[in-house]
């Protein structure tokens, strides 16, 4: 098991409080730092300081941090043309040496894109297709040849396919809970597939439907990585997990949904143990206040010693 700690910075985070969180996953033994790609807060409240590039952040963290993995849940394939992103992602491969996953999906904030001038075509699902094939294609194309791609959204023309990352290949997280396209795009393409913000039952659920997708098409699903994601809330005492949910605009009662990870490291870590029994190899923690280090200091200290691996 993996446990990585997952955040949403566009909420009104900066850079630092971004390293903060990824210096605390890294000191305390947790596998990964993972950060939504978005450019719009969601919802009421101080949008300050602005929004920061998920992939320009992920370059700096690669920099001031030697272990765990740093990645996107996930980045949209209406923020980037495929070749650049192949460059960007490959480049902060490099940087890290070899420590970046990239998810990537359709992208669903249509505000965000009206804001800062995205187009947001009605139908994505085929975007998402030509990206995977393209992404993937250009990192597996051979040094010294060529990668050429003719589809309906995108078109390469004798690409060098370079720079090539450090990993070969650098793990893609597909996600969501579609009931077709969705697992059908894991099993061709990703290395993981990622399913938030659901209860267990619907966690279970989503894992045989993508494991039935690899089987279809000629794959053994055992290579596929399951993952989960879950807004987490840890504390010691009620009046812990009533502060941590009121700075996040929530009462613990609305919080504790019957999906969201809430509650002491011995109640979580009972939790996390029933997701491994349906087949979870990996738990993204979402902590949604970056400024709340301590948080994140104690999923290392107090969750993760009482956690299966």
């Amino acid at each position: 098991m993996e446990y990585c700690l997952f955040t949403e910075p566009q909420q009104g985070f900066s850079y630092d409080h971004q390293l903060a969180f990824a210096r605390s996953a890294e000191t305390h033994g947790l596998d990964g730092f993972f950060r939504s790609d978005h450019y719009l807060r969601m919802g009421e409240g101080d949008p300050l300081p602005g929004p920061t590039d998920a992939w320009t952040t992920l370059a700096g963290l690669a920099r001031e941090t030697s272990r765990i993995r740093l990645g996107t849940l996930v980045s949209s394939v209406t923020y980037r043309a495929p070749g650049i992103l192949a460059i960007q992602v490959a480049q902060v491969d490099a940087m890290s040496g070899g420590r970046v996953e990239l998810g990537l999906g359709t992208g669903w904030f249509e505000r965000e894109h009206a804001a800062y001038g995205i187009p947001f075509p009605a139908r994505r699902f085929d975007l998402l297709d030509e990206q995977l094939a393209v992404v993937t294609g250009l990192w597996s194309t051979p040094a010294g040849e060529t990668f050429t791609f003719e589809g309906a959204h995108y078109r390469l023309d004798a690409a060098p396919a370079l720079p090539k990352p450090v990993q070969s290949p650098v793990p893609v997280i597909v996600g969501g809970g579609g009931p077709r396209r969705t697992p059908a795009l894991a099993a061709r393409f990703a290395t993981e597939y990622n399913i938030g913000f659901v209860s267990e039952d619907v966690v279970a659920e989503k894992f045989a439907v993508v494991r039935a997708a690899c089987e279809e098409a000629g794959r053994d699903p055992g290579t596929l990585k399951l993952s989960v994601a879950l807004p987490t809330i840890l504390g010691a005492d009620d009046r812990a997990l009533e502060r941590r949910a009121a700075a996040i605009g929530q009462t613990r009662a609305q919080f504790d949904n019957g999906a969201n990870l809430i509650g002491s490291a011995d109640e979580i870590a009972a939790k996390v143990e029933r997701l491994r029994a349906v087949g979870a190899d990996r738990v993204y923690f979402q902590l949604l206040d970056l400024r709340d280090v301590e948080h994140a200091d104690e999923i290392g200290t107090d969750l993760l010693p009482l956690l299966p691996r």
